[in-house]
């Protein structure tokens, strides 16, 4: 939940093209520091290209760009944990589902949960 907080405020930030300093946005959403909250956010957004590449590859008829802030920020760390991160995948998927059931509505919970099922099965398996 932290990281998702966290990276939706730094969107927000760069869609307004305003300046931020990453460690200050985590800093003031934790209240003690978290090397795993902090690692996350850190990597979703050094491998944001590659991974907004990839939503985009299984987002049918979609861009991740078009989904809302939290939508995205959901995406992007359970494609990051997926891919980069020693979490069991279906605990990445899991808790992404989880997120999205809570912050988003219906039609992107199956969104995220078709993504993520075509990325664990086409990326992860080859």
């Amino acid at each position: 939940y932290k990281a998702m907080t966290i990276l939706y405020q730094a969107n927000l930030y760069d869609n307004n093209n305003i300046d931020y300093n990453i460690n200050d946005i985590i800093d003031s959403q934790l209240e003690e520091k978290s090397k795993f909250v902090s690692g996350l956010v850190k990597g979703v957004l050094d491998n944001r290209e590659t991974i907004d590449e990839l939503a985009n590859k299984y987002l049918e008829n979609w861009d991740i760009n078009r989904l809302g802030f939290t939508d995205q920020a959901i995406l992007r760390i359970a494609i990051y944990e997926l891919l980069h991160t020693d979490t069991p995948d279906i605990t990445c998927i899991d808790e992404a589902i989880e997120l999205a059931k809570e912050y988003s509505d219906d039609k992107v919970c199956k969104m995220i949960n078709g993504v993520l099922d075509k990325i664990y099965h086409n990326e992860k398996n080859n």
